[in-house]
């Protein structure tokens, strides 16, 4: 009687690399970007001879429109990552890259120029457009450009850490056994394996 043929050791991926902790990193990182939208970007002091406080708080969503819509992008990205094929996520990393980057870009020039950031809503609310005023920025911005950096590390590494994962649906483990030569083939299989046009035999 012959012994039993021993299973194969499954190695673990590295922390950095596991799919729940790549995707949840992600998904916080683009929701820290989104609140920071909801939070005071700049202030404005409209009269800046005056001693009072700043008068106006521009929020992120208005000073930098498309943070909101790209941090919300690559949340959507960063989800369906967990269940995407290996070109799929390649496809979904370019686009969270490039959503961080929008995000940087957006949240630098509001940094470098918080006064014409602040240009539409001081016009909405005082209706002139051009006038007095002096604006700052307060630390919301930054906290954005540190999350959208790495957001977009997270992206690029997407590719690499997916290498590690499981095969995520029955096609694919069908194709990988079938490759290995090992583990028994049922009928579903066996179509699935005609329909591609091998010989399931």
């Amino acid at each position: 009687m012959s012994a039993a043929r021993p299973q194969p050791a499954t190695t673990k991926p590295p922390v950095w690399a596991r799919k729940g902790n790549v995707v949840l990193g992600m998904a916080i990182l683009a929701l820290a970007v989104f609140g920071t939208t909801t939070q005071t970007w700049i202030n404005v002091r409209l009269d800046p001879a005056a001693a009072a406080n700043a008068d106006l708080h521009v929020q992120g969503s208005k000073a930098a429109t498309a943070v909101t819509a790209l941090a919300l992008v690559a949340l959507a990205g960063g989800l369906a990552s967990s269940i995407a094929g290996k070109v799929s996520r390649w496809i979904i990393a370019t686009i969270i890259v490039l959503a961080a980057a929008g995000i940087l870009i957006a949240a630098v020039t509001v940094l470098a120029d918080p006064l014409g950031a602040a240009q539409g809503t001081i016009a909405a609310t005082t209706g002139i457009s051009g006038g007095q005023a002096a604006a700052s920025s307060t630390v919301f911005p930054v906290l954005a450009v540190v999350a959208a950096g790495l957001l977009a590390l997270c992206g690029g590494l997407l590719p690499l850490a997916g290498r590690h994962w499981k095969a995520r649906t029955k096609y694919d483990v069908a194709s990988r056994a079938a490759l290995a030569g090992s583990g028994p083939v049922d009928e579903i299989d066996s179509w699935d394996s005609l329909s591609r046009g091998e010989d399931p035999t």
